[in-house]
């Protein structure tokens, strides 16, 4: 539902017009996210989205009696209408997966009724007023010792209704001719979900806190702390200016620790392809690796934290481990492209996509703008039928251009963060397929 969700955050964003909103790209981040929620940007260079944590600046502050006031502006009502007819498609049965002939129909429609909700500077010099919790918060006292950079939500975009969003996809199905493979799926937000907001970084200082008005991306939350990611050295740079070499130490940096996974590979490559279109069973993992010591879990998740327990692999948790840096990489890629991903990792060729995507990557990644390229018959060679039609499925939904029958494709700048985020997921799961 991810893809689908965050279509419609984005156009709510740019129906606003406001370049310091940013959409939530995440449903089940947009049930946390409220007005003060603690976040934490996420740690690799394919994703620049921000993670919610269960606090809010609330949480850490001396309590008081009074309740910060939050400005409400006056309703807004959006409403999104798009048609896309394609060249096989079929009638939809709604809710199901059918095989069909004909011609497909995409169809997206919902209307929004949402309030923007700022804070005055007033609720702020009021906040200033509160001192930090004595003792130091254990949360705290773990974001400062990993070197965490934190950030407030100073502004909400929150809806007053409940719409339903519809987002219909399919797929050319080889079992049945020239049919296609339709599904159909439907997803109710909860009114009072945020969909967009505006954020400060925290700062934390000897004697109190506050937040960096003007951002600096050399500030850090902890600043006495040393940041210790060397793979993402450059990330100041920002992601558009870096270029492949940058990704590929990262990955390799991750993949070298994935190799250390050697006698528990299986369980872990079995597992993350059941967890593959549940995002809330990976969330649970993340969460509970992330834990010292290792959490316990029950289900998929939890077989991977017992045999990591069992082989002492994670005798203490850092920023370099291999697992959530793959269950990140998967965050990235929507619902249909990790649907696609069971078949590949079922099918057996991560290590032709793997190749293929580094192909079109690699020579591209350093171009700013929308510019032709040709994919190299070597890369495609390996990847016949059922195969093919696949990869060029995952390669699309990147945002790339592109036609099975022509080499001949468009290279997209915004579709370099998932195409990364795809190249590092190939990888990891490569490395984790061959232990």
């Amino acid at each position: 539902m991810s893809s689908m969700f965050i279509k419609y955050s984005t156009a709510l964003v740019k129906t606003i017009g406001d370049e310091e909103l940013r959409p939530v790209t995440c449903f089940t981040h947009a049930i946390k996210i409220r007005q003060f929620s603690i976040l934490e940007k996420s740690r690799f260079l394919f994703s620049e989205s921000e993670v919610p944590h269960d606090i809010s600046l609330m949480d850490i502050l001396e309590p008081s009696s009074s309740v910060p006031d939050a400005a409400v502006r006056e309703p807004f009502q959006l409403s999104d209408t798009a048609t896309k007819e394609e060249e096989a498609g079929a009638s939809v049965m709604s809710g199901a997966d059918v095989t069909t002939s004909g011609e497909v129909m995409e169809f997206q429609g919902s209307s929004f009724q949402y309030q923007v909700v700022p804070t005055p500077n007033e609720t702020w010099t009021e906040l200033k007023k509160r001192k930090l919790l004595d003792p130091e918060p254990v949360f705290l006292r773990q974001c400062g010792e990993r070197s965490i950079n934190l950030y407030v939500v100073t502004e909400t975009v929150k809806l007053l209704n409940s719409p339903v969003l519809h987002d219909i996809s399919s797929m050319k199905d080889e079992g049945v001719g020239e049919g296609c493979k339709v599904r159909e799926m439907k997803l109710t937000l909860p009114q009072g979900m945020v969909m967009a907001y505006k954020m400060k970084q925290l700062v934390f200082k000897e004697k109190g806190w506050d937040i960096l008005r003007i951002a600096d991306e050399k500030q850090k939350s902890f600043p006495e702390s040393e940041w210790e990611m060397q793979p993402l050295l450059g990330r100041a740079q920002g992601f558009c200016r870096l270029d492949f070499r940058h990704l590929q130490a990262e990955v390799s940096h991750y993949v070298k620790k994935a190799q250390l996974l050697e006698k528990v590979g299986n369980v872990v490559f079995s597992s993350i392809l059941a967890m593959l279109g549940d995002g809330e069973a990976r969330r649970g993992l993340k969460d509970k690796i992330e834990q010292e010591p290792l959490g316990h879990l029950d289900g998929l998740g939890g077989a991977i934290l017992n045999a990591l327990r069992e082989g002492s692999y994670y005798k203490s948790v850092n920023s370099e481990d291999p697992i959530p840096y793959l269950l990140g990489a998967i965050n990235v890629l929507s619902d249909f492209q990790q649907d696609l991903l069971v078949w590949s990792m079922k099918k057996k060729i991560l290590l032709q996509q793997r190749d293929l995507v580094r192909s079109i990557l690699e020579p591209n990644f350093k171009y700013l703008m929308d510019i032709p390229f040709t994919i190299k018959p070597e890369f495609l060679a390996p990847l016949q039928g059922e195969d093919l039609d696949i990869t060029y499925r995952l390669l699309k939904e990147c945002g790339l251009r592109m036609e099975p029958n022509s080499p001949r494709s468009i290279w997209v700048l915004n579709a370099k963060k998932p195409l990364s985020a795809l190249y590092a997921a190939l990888t990891v799961l490569q490395q984790l397929a061959e232990a």
